[in-house]
């Protein structure tokens, strides 16, 4: 998160009463800034596209209420009722070097946790994935995390002489359309066949995975919770939906206590999902909730009317390109025979003006190199 988004985190966290803890990263023997989390996917992680997409997702992540929301509506094994949510702190990551610096778009909380009578902190490691492809070796690129999380605690003195390592929970958010099909226990990644002696002596990691194309909408909207309006909004297709999910918001955020995270929504609303639930609308200039639900109200049967339209016109464009191609074939077959592969694929790609400029030469040219310009 860099320039404007990072100044609209830093004011929105202020407003929010959220103080950051900041931890001091030392210097690592890792080159590549991509290893400590990447969000690869499409368009390129360097795009303005997908720069936006990061920094708001990263900042609904940084407010407390979400952080909560989430562990209370996706964790729900039985440890997690000794959880104390109003412990909740943000790690931040400050005075990083150069090879670090790029390694910021992960979201590290802490909370205290009751354990066999006492307390202890618990990290909570948020990793966002942004992937058209699933990452195999996420099992062991946490490894890497919260290795370098522990020995930054370490370091900066966190963990005292003989104290025990707090526990973590490595939690993956992926909202992919594919499957996750990545192992979560780097377990399961191992050769089978090993002793079970020498299998004794490998590194362990599990992360929760939250895949939210698992989760249905009739799960999760009689959930008043932010993390889970999320998940919804992600999964909504329609304009009347989103309106739906936004109006429920409305109601879950009211009070002056909520005013970072709703601002937060709307950021992320105008500038991720609106823009790829409406292309080639123009998203008016909002700043509250209340004007995105207005605004979905007034104009639904507009742009649905929109859609329709649009789809019958590129329908019939279709229609008639695939016409076209069909016809040429036949008029090919009748005069060359048989097509060669390297034709047919050439018809398939074809756009319009091609396929117009080859049926001009289909009873000009001897043979089918010549009508596709002396391409075989």
């Amino acid at each position: 998160m860099r320039g404007a988004d990072a100044r609209e985190a830093s004011r929105i966290d202020a407003s929010a009463g959220i103080q950051p803890r900041t931890l001091n990263l030392s210097p690592q023997r890792y080159a590549d800034p991509t290893d400590w989390v990447s969000f690869s996917s499409e368009p390129p992680r360097d795009s303005p596209a997908m720069a936006q997409h990061d920094s708001s997702y990263k900042l609904l992540f940084s407010h407390r209420k979400m952080v909560a929301d989430l562990i209370r509506a996706f964790v729900h094994e039985d440890w997690a009722a000794g959880l104390d949510l109003d412990t909740l702190q943000r790690v931040r990551e400050s005075g990083i070097t150069q090879d670090l610096r790029e390694r910021e778009d992960d979201v590290i909380w802490r909370l205290r946790i009751v354990k066999d009578g006492r307390e202890c902190w618990l990290y909570l490691y948020l990793i966002l994935e942004f992937q058209s492809t699933v990452d195999r070796a996420m099992a062991v690129r946490l490894l890497t995390y919260v290795g370098l999380l522990y020995e930054d605690l370490l370091k900066s003195g966190e963990i005292g002489p003989g104290d025990p390592l707090p526990p973590v929970l490595p939690v993956v958010i992926y909202n992919g359309s594919d499957p996750w099909t990545a192992k979560t226990d780097l377990a399961d990644m191992l050769d089978p066949s090993l002793p079970p002696q020498l299998r004794h002596w490998q590194p362990q990691m599990r992360y929760l995975l939250l895949e939210e194309r698992r989760y249905r909408e009739a799960d999760l909207e009689g959930l008043p919770n932010a993390a889970a309006a999320l998940f919804r909004l992600e999964d909504a297709r329609a304009p009347e939906n989103i309106q739906r999910v936004v109006g429920c918001l409305i109601e879950w955020l009211a009070g002056p206590e909520n005013a970072g995270l709703r601002r937060a929504f709307v950021v992320w609303l105008k500038r991720v999902l609106l823009p790829a639930r409406l292309p080639g609308i123009e998203i008016p200039n909002l700043n509250e909730l209340q004007e995105i639900n207005d605004m979905l109200a007034e104009r639904v049967m507009t742009w649905t009317e929109q859609w329709k339209q649009q789809g019958v016109k590129e329908g019939v464009k279709q229609g008639v390109q695939e016409g076209e191609t069909k016809l040429l074939r036949r008029l090919l077959v009748r005069r060359f025979g048989s097509l060669p592969s390297w034709v047919e694929q050439r018809l398939e790609q074809a756009g319009e003006a091609e396929l117009e400029a080859w049926a001009d030469r289909v009873l000009e040219c001897g043979s089918l190199e010549e009508v596709f310009g002396g391409v075989g």
